[in-house]
């Protein structure tokens, strides 16, 4: 099998998304934390110090929020393996987030304590707050306490109620300040549908780069005789200032900044059954500018203009907002965001 043509390729394990209601959800999040620590290589030291932040998180989301959500799982980029905990709720929100990563500090029913101990912890710390809307907290774990860059590129998927894999899956690579995309939908839901989407990701990871038409064409051969999918490609150029896409079904794109939101074009058809004539569109990529992909799981009616300069933020704290506020109940769900990568 020939090895990826790339400097850095990025792919995530699907993890489990646990909700957060009752305190012995707790203590299964601190055990699950551990093991994926474990599985990872990680010291009994860092074993230790993961399952610290979790039971920290965890513990906020069940006193002080609302539908909290918390995902731990692997990330890869190229041999490089890193734990990431994601936090997510509807609670009251955090006006002053410095305020609150100080230990001890707390304003009545928020999110403040414990932290300073998170933070302590992680090796890379990031969250949004917005009073009255919600908190998301990523957190970020490497087994030799090394502070991993921010994130250019992040994806998130949630699995269609108690499914238990997720039809929607992605892949990424960066390329200096190039980075491609690619988000599939499996037709329908559960494991037929995760078998076809991840064999899309085991395509986009063992090919090379090529434009984004010819990988739409090498997915549709290796989703041959799977259920299909929908299938999106974004090549983005910030050197150039362009965004290559091209997408077949019902993944969309879209290229946003703090006051537009511009849609890609993508093609009826079921990669892997019925390819109609792919086409890769032009669409100018602003310095600023912010690549989405989602699936249909996530409605297209989403909005981040004028949140607290959300889209200036992290890369996983932009996928996590969306999953948290457009995700519906009646589909898997997947969204996948690209931004320009740190100098």
């Amino acid at each position: 099998m020939a090895a990826p043509v790339t400097d850095r390729v990025i792919t995530a394990d699907e993890g489990q998304w646990l909700v957060m209601e009752e305190r012995s959800a707790v203590g299964a999040a601190r055990r699950q934390a551990q093991s994926l620590a474990h599985s990872a290589g990680f010291s009994d030291e860092r074993v230790a110090g993961v399952g610290l932040a979790v039971t920290e998180l965890g513990t906020n989301l069940v006193k002080h929020a609302q539908r909290g959500l918390l995902l731990m799982r692997r990330v890869r980029v190229d041999d490089e393996v890193t734990i990431e905990v994601v936090a997510v709720d509807r609670g009251p929100g955090m006006a002053d987030l410095d305020a609150a990563l100080r230990d001890g500090h707390s304003t009545a029913g928020t999110l403040g304590v414990g932290l300073g101990t998170v933070e302590r912890q992680a090796d890379r710390l990031r969250a949004v707050s917005e009073p009255g809307v919600g908190t998301v907290l990523a957190a970020t774990f490497h087994g030799d306490r090394q502070a991993p860059p921010g994130r250019s590129v992040a994806g998130l998927v949630r699995a269609l109620g108690s499914e238990p894999t997720c039809g929607d899956q992605f892949a990424a690579r960066q390329e200096g300040d190039r980075v491609t995309l690619m988000l599939c939908d499996g037709s329908g839901h559960g494991p037929l549908a995760a078998d076809a989407a991840y064999a899309a990701v085991r395509a986009f990871n063992d090919g090379p780069t090529d434009p984004p038409e010819v990988v739409v064409r090498r997915v549709h051969t290796a989703l041959s005789g799977s259920r299909g999918g929908a299938v999106s490609i974004a090549d983005l150029h910030y050197d150039q200032g362009v965004v290559r896409f091209c997408g077949v079904g019902n993944v969309a794109g879209s290229v946003s900044t703090e006051s537009t939101k511009r849609m890609m074009v993508s093609v009826p058809g079921i990669v892997g059954y019925h390819l109609p004539k792919v086409r890769t569109f032009d669409y100018e990529l602003p310095p600023d500018g912010v690549v989405v992909l989602h699936t249909d799981g996530i409605s297209a009616k989403w909005d981040l203009s004028g949140r607290r300069g959300l889209l200036s933020r992290d890369a996983l704290l932009i996928a996590a907002t969306l999953l948290r506020d457009a995700a519906g109940h009646r589909d898997d769900a997947g969204v996948l965001v690209g931004r320009r990568p740190a100098p």
